[in-house]
């Protein structure tokens, strides 16, 4: 997920053609691909985007669908190639995520995230994803009475963790006071609550219970999708029931949990949605890991740590792994993959069994969550 000049589909075809390499698939068994985009229509002046991804990695004539729900394209489009294999429709279904956004200038990039949001209410009047985050964040500061102090241990696991992974942006660690002295970007959001701009693709392949049992046979890693799931909220933070309480993600998880027959307490690892700091905190609560106000307290004793109760961002997370909009939660998807698969390398997760993972578009309006399993 390095900087580059690739184009989005030449990043697209690499992933979906690694990853039918992994599972040792020919392109001729594939009759679907799903991509998720947010940007490439507005920064590329390209739309149909998958379609032409289909075309470029021979696969010309498959069903091809380009999902957009902002941050969370990558993971709505894993749910739409889930739906399609779990209704009987395909029986291999290929889904990427992709997004460039390194090649065009800072402010084309502010705007065009910013139709995320509530354009009327927000975009069109000026705020941004940073100062919307700001405005969160004040609100949990306040409502709590926490400090900076209080989040700095988020993004210091994430870089961490972002090390020992080959397909982070930021290898770089982070001490508290370096988290402490980083500049503000819009109060009080700091530099280290942020991610960064980067371009990325990842690529998964979604298979029936009885391809997957044929993949085991041949020695290959597989891995059971419990759950997948979407609930939304208002995109306008002023329309919301409760500011301090993302209900898009509470409703995503809460049916997750159901659909898997599943609670919090069985969850192994918890791949979350870490574009701010604040985010962080709210999703924690939202998935019924901390109360309200208690989320932010979350690791402190360094349990989100691969070797804790709860490991998150386990590979770097959106704040040191990266967050290529589109791409980020199918990266979590293949994140959880190597985790339960024993692939996590130095970030290995002990004995880890159930991955949850979860992804937002803009504040929380539109939020996928997966509930992945080892298969034994």
């Amino acid at each position: 997920m390095k900087r580059q000049s690739l184009r989005a589909t030449d990043m697209a075809v690499q992933a979906v053609s690694d990853a039918l390499a992994h599972a040792h698939l020919p392109k001729s068994e594939v009759t679907m691909l799903v991509a998720g985009n947010m940007l490439s229509g507005t920064l590329d002046r390209q739309r149909q985007l998958a379609t032409l991804i289909a075309e470029q990695a021979d696969l010309r004539g498959i069903e091809a669908t380009l999902v957009e729900t902002s941050c969370s394209s990558g993971a709505a489009a894993v749910r739409h190639g889930f739906m399609a294999v779990a209704g009987g429709f395909h029986d291999l279904t290929v889904v990427c995520g992709v997004e460039r956004m390194t090649h065009a200038e800072h402010a084309d990039i502010t705007t065009a995230l910013a139709t995320a949001s509530d354009w009327e209410r927000e975009g069109g009047q000026g705020e941004t994803f940073i100062t919307l985050n700001a405005r969160l964040m004040r609100h949990y500061m306040e409502a709590y009475r926490v400090d900076h102090a209080d989040f700095a241990h988020f993004s210091v696991n994430a870089h961490r963790n972002a090390l020992h992974n080959p397909h982070a942006l930021l290898h770089k660690s982070i001490t508290h006071e370096d988290y402490m002295q980083s500049r503000f970007l819009t109060d009080p959001i700091k530099l280290l609550d942020a991610p960064p701009i980067c371009d990325g693709a990842a690529a998964v392949i979604l298979a029936t219970e009885e391809r997957a049992r044929e993949a085991q046979r041949m020695g290959l890693p597989v891995v059971r999708v419990n759950a997948s799931t979407i609930g939304t909220d208002s995109l306008s933070l002023d329309q919301r029931r409760d500011v301090l309480s993302l209900d898009g993600a509470k409703r995503s998880a809460r049916l997750a949990y159901q659909q898997a027959g599943m609670t919090p307490a069985d969850v192994d690892l918890f791949e979350l949605h870490d574009a701010y700091t604040v985010i962080v905190a709210l999703s924690l609560e939202a998935a019924g890991f901390a109360e309200a106000g208690r989320g932010v307290h979350v690791g402190k004793d360094g349990e989100i740590t691969p070797s804790g109760s709860l490991p998150i961002a386990t590979m770097g997370g959106l704040k040191a792994r990266g967050h290529p909009v589109g791409a980020t939660g199918v990266y979590q998807i293949v994140e959880s993959f190597l985790q339960l698969t024993e692939q996590g390398g130095v970030n290995q997760v002990p004995n880890a069994q159930v991955a949850m993972t979860q992804s937002l578009g803009g504040t929380g309006a539109t939020v996928v969550t997966h509930l992945l399993s080892r298969v034994g």
